[in-house]
C-alpha cells in the first residue's frame, strides 16, 4: 500500500469516526484549521494528561503554568518575533498561489536529482504530497513564474480595544515559551523552586503559515506541550541537560507505542540553528509524506531572560543561596506539537489486516496504547433481551463512575460491534451473554490478539484498570 494512500485512509477514518473534522465545513471550510470530534478530543486529552503526569506531577523539579494567548506586544519585541519571525514568500504571477521559497527550492532540487532516472522520478513524484506537487507545476499550465522572495511575518495581528490603531496592535502568540519566561520571577517568588528546575505549559499557538498542509501536521492553529528547564549558566551543564532531554523526549513517544525505527534524532546544522540556540535536535517521525519534525529540544542559553530583562527594565536574575550570587540561568527546551503527535500515533497504530490474523482482509485496527486510546472499554449485551442489557448497563455505569472512558453498544451483531471498536482503538470489549445469567461471568475480548477470557462481572473494573493503566500487562 502506497504511503500517501495510507494517509488518505487515515484522513477518511478521522472524519468518519469523529476524530477530526474540517473547521467550518458547512461554509466550505477554513484553510488548514481543524476541529476535533468526540474521539479526537478524548485522544488529545489523554495524550496531554499522560505528558503532564510524566513531566509535572511525577517530578519534584517541574511546575506548571498557563499563560495568556494575547500578551503585551513588547514580549514579541524582546523575543525577536517582531523582527525575525518570518518565512521567505514567493508568489506565482500566473496562478497567484503563494509558497515558502525554501520549500519550493527543496522540492526543485529533489526533482532535478531524480529526473536522471525516469523510473526513480515516477516513484518520487508518486510519493510526494499534493501540496508538494503543486510547487512543481503551475495550475495555469507549465512552470510557475515566481516573484522574488520576500519576508512574510507569521504572527496573526489583532487589536485590543474599540479602535484599530497602531497603539492598540496585539498579536496571537506564535509559541507558548514566552509566557513562561515573562513569569519567571513570579514563579520563583510563589513556589521557591531552585535551579535546576522546569516550568511546563500546554497551550494553543497561532502561525499564519504560507503553505500549511498534510492534514493536522502543519496548521495555523495548533497546540504545544513544552518545558523550559532552567540550569546553571554554562555550556557544559547545558549540553548535559540537553542530552538528557533528548533521551527523555524520545522515550515519551516509544513508551506510548511509537515504533523506534520510525523515529530519528536529527541535530541541526550550524546554519539552521535559531538565533537563540547553541544546539538543537529535532525528533523526526516517518510520516506517510516523509520524515518530518515531531518535536524538538533546544539549548536556548540565557537569551530569552536577557532580552526580557533588557526590554522590561526588570531584574530577572536568579539568586543562588548556596553561592550568594545572582545570575540569569541557561535554558533547555523540550517541546512537541500535540496535533503532530496525535497524527504520528494514529499513523503508527493504523493496521490493515491481510486476512491472516483472524480478521477479514482490509479490516482496520488502531493499535493505540491503552493509556491514550479514546475509549478504554466497550460493553455489549449479546442480545437485547432476557435481562442481558440491564446487566451490561450496570457494568457500563460502574466503569463510568470509576472514571473509566467506556462505551455501551447494543446495535448489530457482536462481530460488527467488535470491528467498530477495533477501528477506533478500543483495547477491551466486555460481552454479557446467556452464560452470565448462570455464572455471573462475562467475556472480555482483547483488541490486538482477539483473545477472550471469562471474568466475574464484579471484577471487570479491576481487570480493565490493570491493563489500561499498565499497558505492559495488556500487550502480554
Amino acid at each position: 500500500m502506497a504511503d500517501q494512500n495510507i494517509m488518505e485512509k487515515i484522513v477518511s477514518l478521522c472524519k468518519r469516526r469523529g476524530f477530526v473534522y474540517q473547521s467550518s465545513e458547512i461554509y466550505g471550510g477554513t484553510g488548514s484549521v481543524y476541529d476535533y470530534g468526540p474521539l479526537g478530543t478524548q485522544l488529545k486529552n489523554n495524550l496531554k494528561s499522560v505528558w503532564w503526569q510524566k513531566f509535572v506531577i511525577a517530578r519534584e523539579d517541574i511546575v506548571g503554568v498557563d499563560s495568556a494567548v494575547i500578551q503585551n506586544p513588547k514580549v514579541w519585541e524582546a523575543s525577536g518575533h517582531l523582527a525575525s519571525f518570518t518565512d521567505p514568500l514567493v508568489e506565482c504571477r500566473k496562478c497567484h498561489n503563494r509558497f515558502r521559497y525554501d520549500h519550493v527550492e527543496e522540492i526543485q532540487k529533489l526533482k532535478v536529482k531524480s529526473q536522471n532516472n525516469k523510473s526513480k522520478f515516477k516513484i518520487w513524484f508518486d510519493s510526494i504530497s499534493p501540496e508538494q506537487k503543486s510547487m512543481l507545476k503551475c495550475s495555469k499550465g507549465g512552470e510557475h513564474e515566481f516573484t522574488e522572495a520576500m519576508d512574510f511575518n507569521l504572527m496573526f495581528k489583532t487589536f485590543i480595544g474599540p479602535v484599530e490603531e497602531s497603539s492598540s496592535v496585539a498579536y496571537l502568540r506564535p509559541e507558548t515559551a514566552q509566557g513562561i519566561f515573562i513569569n519567571f520571577q513570579n514563579i520563583l517568588q510563589s513556589t521557591r523552586v531552585k535551579v535546576p528546575f522546569g516550568i511546563a505549559q500546554i497551550g494553543k499557538a497561532f502561525r499564519n503559515e504560507i503553505t500549511p498542509g498534510n492534514f493536522i501536521f502543519r496548521t495555523r492553529e495548533f497546540e504545544q506541550m513544552e518545558i523550559e528547564y532552567f540550569i546553571k549558566p554554562n555550556k557544559e551543564e547545558s549540553e548535559k541537560s540537553y542530552q538528557e532531554w533528548v533521551e527523555l523526549s524520545e522515550k515519551f513517544y516509544t513508551d506510548l507505542g511509537i515504533k523506534k525505527e520510525n523515529l530519528r534524532i536529527r541535530p541541526h546544522e550550524k546554519e539552521e540553528l535559531s538565533h537563540y540556540s547553541i544546539g538543537t535536535s529535532d525528533i523526526e517521525y516517518k510520516f506517510p509524506f516523509g520524515m518530518s519534525e515531531l518535536g524538538g529540544i533546544a539549548q536556548r542559553t540565557d537569551f530569552d531572560l536577557k532580552q526580557h530583562e533588557r526590554v522590561s527594565g526588570k531584574d530577572l536574575k536568579y539568586f543562588d543561596e548556596e553561592t550568594g550570587r545572582k545570575y540569569l540561568p541557561y535554558v533547555v527546551e523540550p517541546s512537541l506539537g500535540v496535533d503532530r503527535a496525535m497524527l504520528a500515533f494514529l499513523v503508527d497504530a493504523y493496521d490493515e489486516s491481510d486476512g491472516s490474523d483472524g480478521r477479514a482482509a482490509g479490516e482496520v485496527t488502531l493499535r493505540l496504547n491503552p493509556r491514550i486510546a479514546p475509549i478504554k472499554v466497550a460493553v455489549f449485551p449479546l442480545v437485547k433481551k432476557d435481562k442481558l442489557p440491564e446487566i451490561a448497563k450496570e457494568i457500563y455505569r460502574k466503569l463510568q463512575e470509576c472514571g473509566m472512558s467506556a462505551y455501551y453498544d447494543e446495535s448489530g451483531s457482536v462481530g460488527r460491534r467488535y470491528r467498530r471498536q477495533d477501528e477506533i482503538g478500543t483495547p477491551l470489549c466486555v460481552t454479557v451473554d446467556f452464560e452470565t445469567l448462570n455464572d455471573n461471568k462475562v467475556t472480555i475480548r482483547h483488541r490486538d490478539t482477539m483473545k477472550q477470557v471469562r471474568v466475574h462481572k464484579d471484577a471487570v473494573w479491576a481487570y480493565v484498570e490493570q491493563r489500561v493503566l499498565n499497558p505492559e500487562k495488556f500487550f502480554k
